[in-house]
């Protein structure tokens, strides 16, 4: 490392921040990294006393001799030490153990926070640093000593008595139960019929769509064929339907508030299909610092990413409203401040996640961002900007239609105003079009030209996908904005849960853990036992609450479960189940494995004979191409499922659709389920016939 006499030293967490921090600084200070945490409870032992207030035995974390030595170095050489970690709990804790490291005293003003990494504000945050806030230490050391504790004491009871390698944690296991939960759901749900009419009226030369809404004024459902008969027989196909009820209205859409991580990570994978642990690495990536060429150097383009509030610094309202009267004019920019209420339990420590300066358009950086970079940067400035925007303006128009009791209604609208729609569409947006209504006065009539009744059928509930379990953790208090991504990433590397598209499902062993500790140790999967925990790691960082006392408080009643169920749970067989056939290769016969990826065939003599097959699943459907064959489903080398025929290669069909065993009624090609937005449809992969199945 270069020379710091007399000079200043910061430590940060990552290379780039401290690139980015020290050509902010100047020649009077020198930046380094302590690449994350420096010292932490051992991977070998528990590292807490219990007897002695949970008192944490903390160490030098392996590998990171070099780094601490470098540190120590340097911080002798230094003028003064100043201590620049993320700021957030985790940050807090690591600048607290680097201080211990290096001997600082505990109360020196050697701590420096900033939201963003440019240069006014990390400026502005070297001319008051404080002391080390012990409140937060507290917090993320009560977390981290909680879940060592639940870790450690379960993990080894389920290696014992199902399988090594297994974990628990207080969030995965809440994760798991709720994927599984949905699961069950899934598994009880008994589809109902019912059915629709969309009928095509006509008025003087204006063709329009309308749907049955009910009987003699009333709303009606119709829920078999011979419902629908009842309707259409009353329908008079002479006669002209009345226009009884005209309602126009101009109705405004709100923009969305800027991003937390949670509303982030959900609208990143929806739109951008980016897993949550991606969103959030090149989220780092983009708030410490981007290199942007010989003018500006390296800036932090984004404000801090893990936060849970809605709110935005005045100064970035200014900023704001100044690009979007430029840029779009004054119809388009804001009025008064707008008031985005948090999310129940929100700690509101940063400001929501916005670009550091609006006038860095995503156009003006796209040559200069990798593609997923600047994927994620639009979708950041975007929102913010669309934000600080006025409402969209539609005009919505409503028309009621009958003839002998039988009433249609038809819903149009337009758009009036494009306001914030103008920079970013939600995907609830993008999903809507315009559907203009020819001008209907009441009292006019309109002829029916041609009813299409449809059968449909009401669709279990949808499975998780990474966005809408994060939804569900964050709606339930569980986890905070850092304990999202790991998380998710834990459960799946356990192989308590696969994924099926984009979809998550439970694996046996996932069921089976999740059944111990419903058992066993019924607090770790309650959620309000676990949500309030949460609350009560918030009093801590506020001051409120002792952490000892919480981690004790929440520790004794698990002891007793741990106690009781080291006695109590027998061991899990996880056996190897014949296969009923043999080995191809030897002879010797097959047994179904369990896995890291899921159960598949393997030689009964192994490791002398290392053959295995992947174990294929029917569908219950006959080969639509060779007529010989069974469907099975199979999986792409990118976990993808698709459908192909069980004699290949002699037979060559397949499908990413799933065939659902019928042909088509216009031409006899056979029909597959099909996903589409809103839900599924079975469909005909040559020609235009389709089925709604979704309610």
């Amino acid at each position: 490392m270069p020379s710091t006499k007399q000079k200043n030293l910061v430590i940060v967490e990552s290379p780039s921040k401290a690139k980015t921090i020290e050509k902010y600084l100047g020649r009077n200070y020198h930046v380094v990294a302590s690449l994350g945490h420096v010292r932490d409870l051992p991977k070998s032992q528990m590292g807490v006393d219990i007897e002695h207030d949970y008192e944490p035995k903390y160490i030098s974390i392996r590998g990171k001799g070099p780094v601490i030595k470098d540190l120590k170095k340097e911080a002798k050489k230094a003028k003064r030490v100043y201590l620049a970690a993320d700021p957030d709990r985790e940050g807090e804790a690591i600048a607290w153990h680097v201080s211990h490291l290096l001997g600082l005293e505990d109360d020196g003003k050697n701590r420096v926070v900033f939201n963003e990494i440019t240069k006014d504000t990390v400026k502005q945050a070297f001319k008051s640093p404080r002391s080390i806030d012990m409140n937060l230490v507290d917090a993320q050391q009560a977390r981290r000593v909680l879940d060592r504790l639940v870790g450690y004491s379960i993990s080894p009871i389920l290696w014992a008595k199902v399988k090594k390698g297994l974990s628990a944690g207080r969030v995965q296991s809440i994760a798991l139960k709720l994927v599984i939960e949905r699961e069950n759901d899934i598994k009880k749900f008994i589809p109902e019929e019912y059915w629709t009419i969309e009928s095509v009226f006509k008025h003087d030369k204006d063709k329009f769509k309308a749907n049955f809404y009910g009987l003699n004024g009333k709303k009606a459902e119709l829920k078999d064929n011979a419902q629908v008969q009842e309707v259409l027989g009353k329908i008079d196909k002479k006669k002209d339907f009345n226009i009884d009820k005209v309602t126009k209205k101009e109705r405004k859409r709100m923009p969305a508030a800027p991003f937390t991580t949670s509303s982030l990570q959900q609208e990143a994978n929806k739109r951008l299909n980016f897993k949550t642990r991606k969103t959030m690495m090149i989220a780092q990536q983009l708030y410490e610092g981007i290199n942007l060429g010989r003018k500006e150097g390296t800036v932090g383009l984004i404000t801090y990413m893990r936060t849970d509030s809605k709110r935005i610094s005045k100064v970035a309202e200014a900023e704001a409203s100044k690009f979007i009267h430029e840029e779009y004019g004054e119809p388009f920019a804001i009025v008064k401040e707008r008031k985005d209420k948090n999310q129940e339990g929100a700690q509101d420590a940063h400001e929501a996640i916005r670009p550091s300066s609006v006038f860095r358009t995503p156009a003006s950086l796209k040559e200069i961002l990798s593609r997923d970079q600047f994927r994620l940067y639009s979708l950041i400035w975007s929102r913010f900007v669309a934000s600080q925007m006025t409402p969209a303006v539609f005009d919505t128009m409503t028309v009621d239609l009958s003839q002998n009791g039988v009433m249609f209604r038809a819903n149009g609208s337009k758009i009036k105003f494009e306001g914030y729609r103008k920079v970013y569409q939600s995907t609830s947006d993008t999903s809507k079009k315009d559907n203009i209504l020819p001008e209907l006065n009441e009292g006019d009539s309109a002829k029916l030209q041609k009813n299409d009744p449809a059968q449909h059928f009401t669709q279990p509930p949808a499975r998780f996908t990474e966005a809408s379990l994060v939804k569900a953790l964050e709606e339930n208090g569980v986890g905070r904005p850092s304990t999202y991504a790991p998380t998710i990433d834990t459960i799946q590397r356990r192989y308590y849960v696969k994924l099926n598209g984009k979809s998550f499902e439970p694996t046996e062993l996932g069921e089976i853990v999740d059944n111990l500790i419903q058992d066993y140790f019924p607090d770790i999967v309650n959620i309000d036992f676990t949500a309030h925990l949460e609350d009560e790691l918030d009093e801590i960082e506020e001051g409120k609450e002792d952490w000892v006392k919480v981690v004790d408080h929440y520790y004794k009643p698990f002891a007793k479960e741990l106690e009781s169920a080291e006695d109590k749970i027998e061991k899990v067989q996880i056996k190897d189940e014949p296969a009923g056939m043999d080995c191809d290769i030897c002879g010797a016969p097959m047994v179904i494995k369990m896995g890291r990826y899921g159960k598949f065939y393997a030689c009964s003599r192994f490791p002398d004979c290392r053959n295995t097959k992947p174990i294929v699943k029917e569908i219950g459907v006959v080969c639509p191409k060779c007529k010989k064959g069974q469907v099975i489903e199979r999986k792409s080398k990118k976990n993808r499922i698709f459908y192909g025929c069980s004699r290949y290669p002699d037979c060559d069909f397949v499908s990413w659709d799933k065939p659902i065993g019928r042909d088509c009624p216009k031409d006899g090609h056979y029909l597959v389920e099909k996903k589409v937005k809103g839900g599924r449809q079975v469909i005909c992969p040559n020609g235009d016939y389709e089925e709604d199945i979704q309610k």
